[in-house]
């Protein structure tokens, strides 16, 4: 059986891609540099095709021969100089993809969208896969984008692509390479950069469990159907909590109100679009986002795939071990 696999280099597709080679899969990854992707993947036992989700005669070419997809790739940033580009490959590239699959008879696709462009029910309960949402309502160009794009995977499931799409919820763990914008919150922790914190809430799951949920949805999946792949609801001070246990280092214990975080984050997106170009440590789009707790019921994914669930404190302990390891902190830190 062999698969195609988007976004390999990636935080989800990397744990995604281990996975199958230890199932004996055979791998094809669309990569857009492949120089730069072999000094990450091992090269000897994935074929890499170099081609851009842009272009969609790279997309089907990579396509052709595969059986399977795996459409894990992404641009995921809070904030970007251009919500544009942000666009065209999460939302174009997703359609190339859909096409290719469709046009080289690709048997069936899982489609990686995120928990990001799902609802969250207005009286703070966990949202799932049915909880209504709007574009209008989402913020920012990633939600919205994510959102746009897991409806082409729905509508190409309606015209008769076999299409199972999963909404991974807040994964952690190892080889959260670039990082993820969960994986710098834990970074900056660990360089005793998180003097405070505020009143938010993430769901967090084991990005092995992640990458498990792929292959399940791809076995046990019904098509056109959405599955949360999530495991732990908390708030950000027990995640701070928890990760103070594990490293040996204080948690922080000032709770900031929203408004003085938000002003901060307006002037400093302001000097990163205007005059460096470079992205803000406070992204205005992420603290707009932690207005709500961003909790969700992974439930229909345990009963219908058996979604794993591994501890949530495991996972925060392997991204600590992992960012040490390969020195994103010191040992102390």
């Amino acid at each position: 059986m062999r698969a195609m696999l988007t976004g390999a280099t990636g935080f989800v597709g990397g744990n995604l891609l281990d996975l199958l080679l230890e199932r004996g899969w055979s791998v094809r990854c669309l990569v857009r540099n492949r120089e730069q992707a072999s000094r990450i993947l091992p090269e000897d036992e994935v074929e890499l095709y170099q081609g851009d989700l842009r272009d969609p005669d790279k997309v089907l070419g990579c396509a052709k021969g595969c059986q399977v997809l795996f459409h894990t790739a992404a641009d995921y940033r809070l904030w970007v100089p251009d919500p544009e580009n942000m666009y065209c490959v999460n939302v174009e590239g997703t359609k190339n993809v859909l096409n290719a699959a469709a046009s080289s008879g690709v048997e069936r696709v899982v489609h990686t969208s995120s928990v990001g462009a799902l609802g969250i029910p207005p009286d703070g309960s966990p949202g799932n896969e049915q909880t209504p949402v709007k574009l209008e309502e989402l913020v920012g160009p990633y939600k919205r984008s994510k959102f746009l794009a897991e409806q082409e995977a729905l509508r190409a499931a309606g015209r008769g692509l076999d299409v199972v799409v999963v909404n991974p919820s807040t994964p952690v763990g190892p080889k959260d390479r670039k990082p993820t914008p969960t994986g710098r919150t834990i970074l900056d922790f660990l360089r005793g950069r998180m003097p405070a914190y505020v009143d938010t809430g993430l769901n967090l799951i084991h990005v092995k469990d992640v990458a498990q949920g792929h292959l399940l949805a791809l076995e046990k999946g019904k098509k056109g159907e959405k599955y949360i792949l999530g495991n732990l609801n908390m708030s950000l001070k027990e995640i701070f909590q928890v990760l103070a246990e594990l490293s040996g280092l204080p948690a922080p214990r000032i709770r900031l109100p929203r408004w003085p975080i938000l002003v901060m984050a307006y002037v400093e997106c302001s000097i990163s679009k205007w005059i460096t170009h470079r992205e803000p440590r406070i992204p205005l789009d992420g603290v707009k986002m932690a207005a709500k707790k961003m909790f969700f019921d992974s439930s229909k994914a345990l009963r219908e795939l058996g979604l794993p669930q591994t501890p949530v404190r495991q996972a925060l302990g392997e991204a600590i071990a992992w960012f040490r390891e390969q020195g994103y902190v010191t040992p102390k830190g």
